[in-house]
C-alpha cells in the first residue's frame, strides 16, 4: 500500500464520483479505477458499491475513511511540526505564560543564558493567571507556561519544578509569636487581601484551607490579580496576606513581615506545562535550563 492509493480513495470517497474524483486528481478515469481495485485487493474487502448510476462506501469503506482522514491529519501535523522546529533552530519566537507569585529574577537568568545559545530567537512574557494559560497552552497561544498545579488537561505534558509551602505577609510588625494560636489571634480579627476567587479558585482554596487550620474564617476585603497589588497593599497597612515562602525573597526590600507556617503542612506545586508536539530546540533548552535551576 502506497501514499497515493490513500489519496485516490480518499478523493473517490469524498466525490463519490469516479470522473470528478479522478478530474480532482488530474488523472483519468482508468488508473484510478485500477489503483482503487489494487487497494481493496489488498485489504480483502470492497470498499465502494458502484454500478452506472452511482457511487457509496460500503460499511468497511466508511470505517477505512475515518482511518485515511486520521492518516492525513497526522501527516499534516507531522510536517507542521517539522517546520517550526526547523525554523525555531536558529530563530522564532518563545512564548512563555508566568503567574506573578513565580520569583521573576530566576526567569530573567534562564532567558539570558538562552540568548546565549539562540541569540537569535526572540522571547514574549505573557504574565496570566493558571487558568488563562492552560488555555492559551491549548490553543497554541503560549509555547510554554510556569503555573501552579492543578492543570487539568490533557493536551498538557506537565513537570514538577517545586513544592511551595507557605507564609502569613503583614506590615512590619516586628512582634514575635510562641504558637499558631498568637499568630492566629493576631491576624484573624485583620481585613485580608487576596487574589480574586475567579482569577485563581485553587490557590484561593488553600488560603481558606490555611485559616480554616489556624481556626478563623479570613474576611477577605481587597481582591486583586497579580501579587504586587497584594504586598503593596499589605505594606500600606490595608491588611494582611498568606503567600507562598518563594516570594519572600522576591519582596524582601519592602516593610513587611514574614511569618513562617511549617506546622501547617499545606503547599502550592508549581510547574512547567506546554505540548509535546510544539517541542523545538529552544523550548526544549528552556524547559531542562529552567527545570534544572
Amino acid at each position: 500500500m502506497e501514499l497515493r492509493h490513500l489519496q485516490y480513495f480518499k478523493a473517490v470517497a469524498r466525490h463519490l464520483h469516479f470522473r470528478n474524483a479522478a478530474a480532482s486528481l488530474f488523472i483519468s478515469q482508468p488508473p484510478l479505477s485500477r489503483q482503487i481495485k489494487e487497494l481493496e485487493e489488498e485489504l480483502g474487502v470492497q470498499l465502494f458499491l458502484r454500478n452506472n448510476k452511482r457511487v457509496v462506501l460500503t460499511e468497511a469503506g466508511k470505517y477505512f475513511a475515518t482511518t485515511v482522514d486520521s492518516i492525513f491529519a497526522q501527516l499534516e501535523e507531522g510536517k507542521n511540526i517539522a517546520r517550526q522546529i526547523h525554523q525555531a533552530a536558529d530563530s522564532g519566537e518563545l512564548k512563555i505564560g508566568y503567574i506573578s507569585s513565580v520569583y521573576q529574577p530566576h526567569l530573567a537568568e534562564v532567558l539570558k543564558n538562552l540568548r546565549d545559545v539562540f541569540p537569535y530567537i526572540k522571547t514574549s512574557l505573557y504574565e496570566r493567571p493558571t487558568i488563562k494559560q492552560i488555555e492559551a497552552l491549548e490553543q497554541g497561544k503560549l509555547d510554554v507556561g510556569i503555573l501552579r498545579a492543578p492543570v487539568q488537561s490533557d493536551k498538557l505534558t506537565v513537570q514538577t519544578l517545586f513544592f511551595d509551602p507557605f507564609i502569613v505577609v503583614v506590615p512590619n510588625a516586628r512582634m514575635q509569636f510562641d504558637s499558631l494560636n498568637d499568630l492566629a489571634n493576631f491576624i484573624k480579627g485583620k481585613p485580608f487581601i487576596f487574589f480574586n476567587k475567579e482569577y485563581a479558585p485553587h490557590y484561593y482554596d488553600k488560603l481558606v484551607e490555611i485559616c480554616r487550620r489556624l481556626g478563623f474564617k479570613p474576611d477577605i476585603t481587597h481582591e486583586v490579580n497579580n501579587v504586587h497589588s497584594i504586598v503593596q497593599l499589605v505594606e500600606a497597612g490595608l491588611g494582611v496576606s498568606i503567600l507562598p515562602l518563594s516570594l519572600k525573597q522576591q519582596y524582601a526590600n519592602l516593610q513587611l513581615s514574614f511569618i513562617d507556617l511549617t506546622e501547617i503542612p499545606v503547599s502550592t506545586e508549581v510547574v512547567l506545562a506546554y505540548k509535546q508536539s510544539n517541542l523545538n530546540a529552544a523550548l526544549k533548552w528552556f524547559i531542562e535550563n529552567y527545570k534544572n535551576k
